[in-house]
């Protein structure tokens, strides 16, 4: 239990001066309710009252929509079943191209040294001639369009663009190998796809063109291929099936955005699990529960303004990209990077900051230890004049990372922690300008979510770990799985542990003082660096070698991270040397992300399994660590636990 007194705390001014201020006036006002002063009784009225509550978060965010308000929640006692808002209409893109000004409304820098910038003005009219492009390709509401795409400005108007017809996107990092795309994208059948020619990263450029050619070989339903000549080379298309340059596909005539009206729970995105069991499932989250979500944590957690400059350092294939455009609903500045955030050194996102005045600056908690560690100490280096707030989320924030923000950053900062996930395209415990920040917590449960950490049995705990839970309907559930028409595997994904809880998958612990600490995945997934990283992923590609039988992966707690092992059994004659190390290395490397290849790959003569044949992560995870496993009866040979205690290879 943390009993250390706050590191930070808001200075009356910030706190008058915060959205969520307003906000409070304005339930008090609407609801009479005069205790509403602080946020304790305004979370706890948030969660006795959600049709109140997310009624007023739809008026004071502004929503654009149509239709009949009441009722606001339908089965709202079931969990899935519940709707929300099941007699509006909207249309996300109109949401978040409701301004039309010369403010900035994108600014996109990369490791190249490129610089682009949109007014909300050209936004618009961009985002309309490229609609209009896409509905001519035969685009309409319900058709997929996806992005192999770098965190650039066109993929942001790609976006906006699909969407603005009602069509749904999905995207994914540049980065990932072939089957990678395959495996997601394969399973949406998109009818266009966007990729850009190449991208940068580390001092190299990657060729992007090369990989689509198998991609596209794989996924016939790719009617149209428009590429971004990103790289500034002439484009080279020969080869390439229906391929259009951006260009040639966006046309110089201007057309007017038309924005297609949608139900609540319209597909709007198509994001993508780990896939530990297989291929990743397919999320699909609605229209109008990411809007209102991603309204309430940016303008009432955030303190997200019109003249604020946000900033976030993400790939396309993470949901944090969603959740930073979504700012432009807010009307504020949206900032771009793609590259390395650590070339040509680690002072290449503290130089954004001053370059470009971000106010809210986002990053990975791994990013910040290794500024550390590297010894990096912007206070001293950079002016910050502009910086408000910092994000982290990914994985959890050590205690040393508050205290490096604190000392060597800026010390009138707020430091949030978040955390929620692909799962929910948002968070359920986050930030909050009313509230001082503790070391190693996340200040706050997420407005409107009745967030509750469980026992085994499925009772609240409080000052003791559990499992990280909700339970009671929230507007950003997602609708479904794609290809889950029966609802088997969503609720098997999240409500098979407690009958209609929502169960997370993070291990944590709810504090005196109503903060959230994270300690991790309690399941299987690998979070390296806060990217979650399925090991089927891993699996498929390892075991095409010769060489290796089977193999496991799990995640080892390594310098306030995790760090990926990959344990391999061999056939027999073969032994496994640096030479196998390496092709193991390579061939995840090629197929799948460099996030994927293992930091430790050691050789196990056994590899435990249950009693119906399927490895089990989970108890090899507890065995490297020295913890107890739990439910050993339940596997095949439990004998084979013996290989992966011990170990002096994992000690370094």
């Amino acid at each position: 239990m943390n009993t250390a007194p706050p590191i930070w705390e808001p200075s009356k001014e910030r706190i008058e001066r915060a959205n969520i201020s307003r906000f409070m006036r304005f339930v008090r006002e609407e609801t009479g309710n005069d205790d509403i002063r602080s946020n304790a009784p305004l979370y706890d009225f948030s969660i006795r009252k959600p049709e109140k509550f997310w009624q007023l978060v739809w008026e004071f965010c502004g929503i654009r929509s149509s239709g009949e308000f009441e009722p606001v929640l339908v089965d709202g006692d079931k969990m899935p079943g519940a709707r929300w808002f099941p007699g509006v209409r909207l249309n996300f893109a109109q949401n978040l191209l409701r301004y039309k000004d010369e403010r900035i409304a994108l600014i996109a820098r990369n490791e190249w040294g490129h610089e682009r910038e949109y007014t909300y003005a050209q936004l618009h009219e961009i985002v309309g001639r490229l609609a209009h492009a896409l509905r001519e390709a035969g685009v309409k509401p319900g058709d997929r369009v996806a992005g192999f795409m770098p965190n650039i400005s066109e993929t942001v108007i790609a976006m906006l663009a699909a969407t603005s017809l009602g069509a749904v996107w999905s995207s994914c990092s540049p980065d990932f190998g072939i089957n990678g795309v395959v495996d997601r994208f394969g399973q949406i059948a998109p009818k266009v796809l966007f990729t850009a020619d190449a991208y940068p990263y580390g001092g190299k450029t990657f060729d992007c063109l090369a990989k689509i050619r198998d991609v596209l070989a794989q996924i016939p339903s790719v009617e149209k291929l428009v590429v971004i000549p990103y790289s500034g080379d002439a484009l080279k298309l020969d080869g390439l099936t229906n391929a259009i340059s951006w260009p040639d596909f966006l046309g110089e005539e201007p057309h007017e955005p038309e924005f297609t009206p949608t139900a609540f729970d319209h597909p709007l995105y198509v994001m993508y699990s780990s896939g530990t069991t297989g291929v990743p499932k397919c999320i699909v989250h609605g229209a109008g529960g990411t809007l209102i979500q991603h309204l309430k944590e940016l303008v009432l957690h955030t303190d997200l303004k019109r003249e604020d400059r946000i900033f976030y350092y993400t790939t396309c294939g993470w949901m944090m990209w969603n959740w930073l455009v979504s700012s432009l609903a807010v009307g504020a500045t949206v900032v771009l990077y793609d590259g390395s955030p650590f070339h040509p050194d680690g002072n290449v996102l503290w130089n954004l900051i001053d370059e470009v005045g971000i106010s809210v600056f986002g990053i990975s908690a791994k990013w910040i230890a290794s500024c550390e560690k590297a010894g990096i100490k912007p206070r001293e280096t950079h002016k910050l004049l502009t910086l408000k707030t910092v994000l982290s989320t990914g994985s959890p924030l050590a205690d040393e990372s508050f205290e490096y923000v604190y000392r060597d950053v800026k010390e009138r900062v707020l430091l949030a922690s978040i955390s929620g996930g692909t799962d929910i395209i948002s968070c359920f415990a986050l930030g909050n300008p009313l509230l001082p920040v503790y070391r190693g917590e996340l200040q706050c449960r997420g407005l409107g979510l009745k967030v509750e950490v469980l026992d085994d049995d499925g009772k609240p705990l409080r000052g003791e770990k559990g499992e990280l839970a909700c339970t009671a309907p929230f507007p950003c559930m997602p609708i479904g799985f794609w290809n889950d028409p029966d609802g088997a595997k969503y609720k098997n994904a999240y409500f098979s542990k407690v009958e209609n809880v929502w169960c997370h998958g993070d291990h944590a612990l709810l504090t005196e003082h109503d903060g959230i600490v994270i300690y991790g995945r309690s399941d299987a997934v690998l979070n390296p660096g806060g990217v979650r990283i399925g090991t089927a992923e891993i699996y498929r590609q390892v075991e095409q070698l010769p060489e290796v039988l089977e193999s496991i992966a799990v995640g080892q707690d390594w310098d306030n991270d995790v760090r990926v092992v990959l344990f391999v059994r061999l056939r027999e004659g073969y032994a496994l040397d640096d030479a196998l190390r390496e092709r193991i290395r390579k061939q995840i490397r090629d197929n799948t992300t460099p996030r994927h290849v293992p930091a430790k790959i050691l050789q196990v003569a056994d590899i435990p399994r249950t009693i119906s044949g399927k490895i089990t992560e989970l108890a090899v995870r507890e065995a490297i660590h020295g913890r107890p496993v739990k439910n050993t009866d339940a596997l095949a040979n439990p004998q084979a636990l013996a290989h992966f205690r011990n170990l002096p290879e994992l000690a370094s």
